[in-house]
């Protein structure tokens, strides 16, 4: 079966992107890499500019965080986010990896052999950015974050 799965999942389109968590200072942060190694802005959104929820007011201090951003340096992408006010945050284990695809039937597939032995993070479920997204953490303690882009 490890042979098929890995079969299967070679056939589809996929990347891998380091997602940086940080604490209240990823603008920060990326302005740095703007300086320090001619990155370029492709995304940026704070919390404050998501679409709001009424069963989760924002709270004030969180408004100015960023909620997602990405920036390419050279032919590679790094991706953003600040934790949310309160969220526990230990420095020097703020990496993840993103993978990204198309199909939500191959996301299902992949978080649900990630989480074989490790633990759910965020449930496999549709949001307002993708039709299904998940945090899954490994049974190696690497901490994955599946996207699926586009709407189906």
């Amino acid at each position: 079966m490890g042979k098929l799965m890995l079969k299967e999942l070679n056939l589809l389109t996929l990347r891998l992107t380091p997602y940086l968590m940080m604490d209240g200072n990823a603008a920060e942060a990326i302005h740095f890499y703007e300086q320090a190694l001619g990155a370029q802005v492709l995304f940026s959104q704070t919390f404050g500019e998501m679409p709001e929820d009424p069963n989760f007011p924002l709270p004030a201090e969180a408004k100015n965080r960023v909620s997602h951003a990405m920036i390419k340096i050279g032919e590679s992408d790094l991706m953003f986010s600040d934790i949310f006010p309160g969220q526990p945050h230990e420095r020097g284990s703020q990496v993840t990896i993103c993978i990204t695809t198309e199909d939500k039937d191959k996301a299902k597939q992949m978080f649900d052999a990630l989480q074989q032995g490790g633990q759910v993070k965020m449930p496999l479920q549709e949001t307002f950015f993708s039709p299904s997204y998940g945090i899954v953490t490994d049974r190696f303690g690497v901490t994955f974050q599946i996207y699926t882009e586009g709407k189906e």
